[in-house]
């Protein structure tokens, strides 16, 4: 590199690190397929636990969360957080946010599975009539930007609608 050339950018990594936790053992371990719960903590420093289990299809416990449904929670929750910073950065003022995002998990004869597609159906209220288009322009580079939606291997759509402040 001379001292014309500017330095190369340097890339930020960032680690997450959770403690997973299996609260199931029934006193008889995994000496069976039935003989053992599939609850479990995911756990972070400083924040309380999450509740999870496996979806009940796989005998888990329908009152706590599965892994299927935070997949399709963080996927949603990536889009809303870069939509709300490009909305903030666009002068878009964004007063409501509902998304009621599903997905479809294919499973094989065999037991296993993958992810066929994550649909998002943000409802999105802005403060004014003249923001609708430049919010609804903002959601497909939210999903250009979203880290979660770039690193799974299944299409990802997103169906939003623009609402106006009363």
């Amino acid at each position: 590199m001379t001292e014309s050339q500017p330095a190369p950018p340097t890339t930020a990594r960032h680690g997450y690190q959770v403690d997973v936790v299996w609260t199931g053992n029934t006193g008889q371990g995994t000496s069976s397929y039935r003989s053992y719960e599939r609850t479990h903590e995911v756990r972070a420093d400083g924040k309380d636990a999450i509740d999870a289990s496996a979806d009940p299809v796989f005998l888990g416990d329908a009152d706590r969360y599965n892994p299927e449904e935070l997949l399709v929670a963080s996927l949603s929750q990536c889009h809303m957080l870069w939509f709300l910073h490009l909305a903030a950065d666009s002068g878009v003022v964004v007063t409501g946010y509902h998304d009621q995002a599903r997905g479809i998990l294919a499973e094989n004869p065999d037991g296993t599975g993958q992810f066929e597609a994550v649909e998002l159906s943000p409802v999105v209220t802005v403060s004014d009539r003249a923001s609708v288009d430049v919010a609804e322009a903002l959601h497909a580079r939210a999903h250009e930007l979203c880290y979660i939606a770039k690193a799974v291997n299944f299409p990802v759509r997103c169906t939003p609608t623009t609402r106006i402040a009363n």
